[in-house]
């Protein structure tokens, strides 16, 4: 995959979700960091799109919340 054909837009997506899983101490860029940062996005197309096919997206982003919290995590130290 090279990096620099992918839109401004989803190589900032890619940067939150290594922020996400590096901030939380998780070892690898998961569905649910990609997601989070997708949904987290100015301006971006996924929150847009899931409420118009009728998806609470406030529940999607409480479950993501949740799953995160529950992921196995890197010790430090």
């Amino acid at each position: 995959m090279h990096f620099d054909k992918l839109t401004r837009r989803l190589q900032q997506a890619i940067g939150d979700a290594q922020s996400l899983a590096v901030s939380l101490d998780h070892q690898f860029i998961e569905p649910e960091h990609m997601l989070s940062a997708l949904l987290q996005q100015q301006g971006g197309s996924v929150q847009a799109l899931l409420l118009q096919a009728g998806v609470q997206v406030n529940q999607v982003q409480q479950a993501l919340q949740q799953r995160l919290k529950t992921m196995a995590s890197v010790a430090v130290g």
